[in-house]
């Protein structure tokens, strides 16, 4: 199999994917043509993607003070995807923000090729299509339509990880840097292509120099960013204070306990059963034997998204790119027939797009 080329399954995939999407954007147009709301606006110009913007449009320096005295500075938010959106302003004739949203649903379809890519390298073709069209009924893929860096990372993740399945790690290393210039979750990749380089290293008592090169690369975005900031804000751990006035400092899971105790018994209940539910996929995961580098990734987004102290909504947002998580229904879903599986598919797509139309158009997301 070509690393590049697509196929017939291939177009399968990001078609199927591309439908998911556009069935949520229809809804949410038809949601906001009856309520009155502009959602394209939601799209594009709420939210955090109005920190990119502002990134685009003006650097790195703005910061909001809260009135009970915390700071917000744009310095939390990584710079690929305000700079993506700034060249692609000067290049053609949008404003920072629409380019951000072609960013965001050119990088939806990348990420689904590579989605299907890992997919069908592990548990075959068709099992790599479901896998990306399940990824564009997640729950949260409103989100994927958004001007976020949701996608773009999910992109550089996906095909980082189906370059170390074909052994191509100076490739995967250098995605892996990219991925760590969009979103600090990129920790989760860099762990995942250097445990896989550990365990080769465990089997075969010997590491080739390529895969080396790979995984001493894989940082250099990430570390980059964090040592910008510490450089630009004369401290070394500038980056981390900055995390933390925002309230995404990591505690061990200590918040996530205190939101679930402070709950209403019976939104806690349901809260721990869809935490158990997690649990059971993460289980599955490890059962089904998925590549070492796809589990790893997996699971250390899922920690990542959990041991922070950040707002306990944004967490199912946050563990989106775990790509792996939907892996054990795409398999089992794969072994149905097309006249079972495209009803299932189909109402999947609609239910997610409901749900993204009532998020778009109330509080917003988290």
């Amino acid at each position: 199999m070509s690393l590049t080329r697509p196929d017939r399954t291939t177009l399968a995939a990001v078609g199927g994917y591309a439908v998911t999407r556009l069935i949520g954007l229809a809804v949410l147009a038809i949601a906001a043509a009856v309520t009155g709301e502009d959602g394209l606006h939601r799209l594009k110009g709420r939210w955090d993607s109005v920190w990119y913007v502002r990134i685009a449009e003006h650097g790195y320096g703005y910061e909001v003070t809260l009135p009970n005295g915390d700071v917000h500075s744009d310095l939390a938010f990584f710079p690929l995807f305000p700079a993506l959106e700034r060249g692609l302003s000067a290049v053609l004739p949008v404003d920072a923000a629409t380019a951000g949203l072609l960013v965001s649903w050119t990088a939806g379809l990348v990420a689904a090729w590579g989605i299907h890519r890992c997919g069908a390298q592990a548990f075959g073709h068709r099992a790599g299509v479901v896998l990306a069209v399940l990824w564009g009924v997640y729950p949260t893929a409103f989100v994927q339509s958004m001007a976020y860096t949701e996608t773009l990372f999910t992109a550089f993740a996906a095909w980082s990880l189906y370059a170390v399945l074909r052994g191509r790690w100076i490739l995967a290393g250098v995605l892996c840097a990219a991925a760590g210039l969009t979103r600090p979750t990129a920790a989760a990749l860099i762990a995942a292509l250097g445990i896989a380089a550990l365990v080769m290293l465990v089997r075969d008592r010997r590491l080739p120099l390529r895969t080396v090169a790979g995984v001493l690369i894989a940082p250099l975005g990430w570390l980059g960013y964090v040592v910008y900031v510490g450089v630009r804000e004369g401290a070394p751990t500038a980056y981390f204070d900055v995390q933390a006035a925002w309230g995404n400092s990591i505690d061990g899971g200590v918040a996530l306990g205190g939101f679930i105790l402070g709950l209403p018994w019976p939104a806690a209940l349901g809260l721990c059963a869809a935490l158990a539910l997690l649990g059971w996929l993460l289980a599955l995961c490890v059962r089904q034997r998925q590549p070492l580098p796809v589990l790893v990734y997996t699971i250390g987004v899922v920690l990542v998204s959990l041991v922070g102290a950040a707002y306990f909504g944004s967490r199912p947002r946050l563990m989106m790119p775990a790509f792996g998580l939907l892996l054990p229904p795409a398999v089992a879903l794969a072994r149905l027939r097309n006249r079972a599986l495209a009803p299932v598919l189909a109402g999947l797509a609609l239910a997610s797009a409901a749900y993204g139309a009532f998020t778009l158009l109330g509080s917003g997301p988290p």
